[in-house]
């Protein structure tokens, strides 16, 4: 099973993704409070020696946690990695428009070479060619402009960013929570 379990918090506040082994373990343990969503998976166990039966779990989608997750609510935006960056971008070069799926770079809108930070407002997809192009130049002393804006995830569109394999319970739930300005609420 490659689906990821969405875990939040009792406040509504998505925790993160928990793998199958990580969500059984969670409601063995008791840390569910309850599931739901649309989707509905059973995992079955070992035989219990004395009755002879398989132990079974199901699980919905969406885990609600006891408790409220105080670590994931701290950080108002995710680690910055290319794959989030790419993904935040839709794979699209900042400076030329095309969409590339394989070649793209991390550019640092103002080189780090010239006081530039490696951080979600300084740093853009881009291809190769472009990246090439640019080299450590400011975009004004090549006269060229950024096609869109730059900006840091939130947590909720972090975990979008994460996984690949999104239910759709799941995606309207993290959708929901987006800012008007994200990339990733069309």
């Amino acid at each position: 099973m490659n689906e990821l379990f969405l875990a939040i918090d009792s406040t509504g506040y998505p925790s993160g993704w928990l793998s199958w082994q990580e969500a059984v373990t969670n409601e063995v343990l008791g840390k569910v409070s309850y599931g739901f969503g649309d989707y509905e998976f059973t995992f079955t166990g070992g035989k219990n020696r004395d009755s002879g039966l398989n132990s079974t779990v199901t699980l919905k989608s969406i885990l609600v946690m006891h408790g409220r997750n105080r670590i994931a609510s701290k950080y108002a935006t995710i680690p910055l990695s290319n794959q989030a960056l790419f993904r935040r971008d839709r794979f699209t070069c900042a400076y030329c428009g095309e969409i590339h799926m394989r070649g793209l770079t991390r550019d640092h809108i103002v080189p780090l070479s010239r006081g530039g930070i490696d951080a979600w407002h300084n740093v853009c997809a881009c291809c190769s060619d472009c990246n090439r192009r640019k080299n450590a130049n400011l975009l004004e002393e090549l006269g060229w402009e950024l096609l869109f804006l730059p900006y840091a995830p939130n947590h909720q569109e972090g975990l979008l960013l994460q996984n690949r394999r999104i239910l759709c319970d799941q995606m309207e739930l993290l959708k929901s929570m987006l800012p008007k300005h994200s990339r990733l609420a069309m």
